[in-house]
């Protein structure tokens, strides 16, 4: 299967062309990006590497690759400062993403290709391309809190001085200052978390705002996230090519999953060769389900506000 990625020559993109490289599992990765002389570069590097990982076609270019493409990752964007949440970024980030869109439609993608949405904010940009893109919504799918999700497990590992895949613990809804932990099905080597010698509330809350203020630190640190959206990116992408569906937190528009419709949101979803293959309504506490919902209504909001920006610009 051929990968496009747009915005392929930014930190995100390269880091998720890698990823997939290292995968070995897609047959073409093509970078696209605005500056082509960067997203050539991006690809003569993995083409270097190439002998001793995988045999695929690696290349540059622009939309035309669009056309071919079984799935189209969208990765281009302004980069969040430290100091800004993810939904303060649409007012930056909508018009880009716009173009973005038109472009792709105008490139005339195939009916069955996939579109995976990782530009923030994401929620509400992936509603935003189900609600302008000619291709069915299950074909389009958003990153969410597959990030947030591999880095809380990772913090939770090192807090308790074990191996990550031992940790098993979600994060749904928006991928943003209101997502929530899912502390109710969390499990160390399948034994509920909550029961683990010396782990108790104090050290769960600060687990999950470090989570929260994941990617602030990594910013500050380095300027912007990229190792770890790669590897969840591919995380995404992997199931889709080898249609070995597997259940993500990945965010699509919901039409009555724990109640919330009209929005954008990462719920447990089963993602594979269709895209969207279905979405699971588990059992969650109380708290966690309201924060779903407060997460939605917040979001509603915003997707509404948006959709009358982009009407008006028409």
């Amino acid at each position: 299967m051929k990968v496009s990625i747009i915005g392929g020559g930014g930190l995100v993109g390269s880091c998720a062309a890698y990823a997939l490289q290292l995968g070995g599992v897609v047959r073409e990765i093509a970078l696209l990006d605005v500056n082509l002389e960067l997203a050539m570069g991006q690809a003569l590097d993995l083409q270097h590497g190439s002998p001793s990982t995988s045999d695929q076609i690696i290349g540059a270019g622009g939309y035309e690759h669009v056309t071919d493409s079984d799935i189209i990752c969208i990765t281009a964007g302004l980069r969040r400062k430290p100091d800004e949440s993810r939904l303060d970024l649409i007012h930056r980030n909508v018009d880009l993403f716009v173009q973005i869109l038109d472009d792709v439609t105008a490139a005339g993608p195939r009916q069955e290709a996939i579109v995976l949405v990782v530009s923030n904010p994401v929620d509400i940009l992936t509603y935003l391309a189900a609600d302008r893109l000619d291709i069915p919504p299950n074909r389009i799918l958003g990153l969410g809190t597959q990030l947030d999700t591999i880095r809380f497990r990772s913090l939770i590992a090192a807090d308790l001085g074990l191996p990550s895949t031992q940790i098993s613990a979600l994060i749904l809804g928006e991928h943003g200052d209101s997502m929530v932990p899912v502390w109710s099905s969390a499990t160390v080597a399948g034994l509920p978390i909550g029961k683990y010698p010396g782990w108790n509330m104090n050290r769960a809350r600060e687990m999950f705002q470090r989570t929260r203020g994941s990617g602030a630190e990594v910013i500050r640190g380095k300027g912007g996230a990229g190792f770890a959206v790669g590897v969840a990116i591919r995380d995404v992408i992997e199931p889709i090519v080898l249609n070995q569906p597997r259940i993500l937190p990945v965010s699509s528009v919901q039409n009555g999953c724990y109640g919330i419709r009209d929005v954008a949101l990462s719920v447990p979803t089963m993602v594979g060769r269709a895209g969207i293959v279905d979405r699971y309504e588990i059992d969650l506490w109380p708290k966690e389900v309201q924060g779903l919902r407060t997460g939605a209504g917040v979001l509603r909001q915003t997707v509404q506000s948006v959709l009358s920006r982009v009407a008006a610009s028409r």
